[in-house]
């Protein structure tokens, strides 16, 4: 059996094709809406995955006040962040940040599902949240997607 033939194949940043990807929230649950972004920004779908390399596509999420949460989350869910001082932990709930920024709440849910590293954050960087059904990245031609045909 000749060995030599059978080679893994690893991404790098010169070989990696990025595509852009628009996903519109309208009346998508969150959190199911944000697996799916996570998993293209990540570049888990493709054949060429590499863990410690930025495969994924640029990903653009429309319509991000759209978005529902399901059963009482929207008054039960908090968000908790610290002013650095001390006594400085501050809470919002999810309808009170949907209401002051509601990109926040999108940007929020893909976050906490891509890795904690520096890898983490550049891959967060390929994400673009908007409030409206306009976006100003009409010149990269971005292809839709439908979340709900995605399993």
């Amino acid at each position: 059996m000749d060995t030599l033939s059978y080679k893994t194949v690893s991404a790098n940043k010169e070989t990696v094709n990025k595509e852009w990807i628009v996903i519109d929230a309208n009346d998508l649950i969150l959190g199911r809406m944000a697996t799916i972004a996570a998993k293209f920004l990540r570049g888990k779908y493709k054949t060429n995955f590499t863990p410690h390399v930025d495969c994924g596509d640029n990903v653009i999420i429309i319509n991000a006040e759209k978005v529902k949460l399901t059963g009482n989350k929207m008054s039960d869910k908090q968000y908790i962040r610290h002013t650095g001082y001390p006594g400085g932990q501050r809470t919002q709930t999810a309808a009170e940040l949907m209401a002051k920024k509601p990109t926040a709440v999108v940007e929020k849910a893909i976050k906490g599902m891509l890795p904690k590293n520096r890898l983490g954050s550049d891959l967060f960087r390929n994400l673009f949240v908007y409030e409206g059904p306009e976006h100003p990245h009409e010149a990269q031609k971005p292809k839709a997607i439908d979340i709900n045909k995605i399993k």
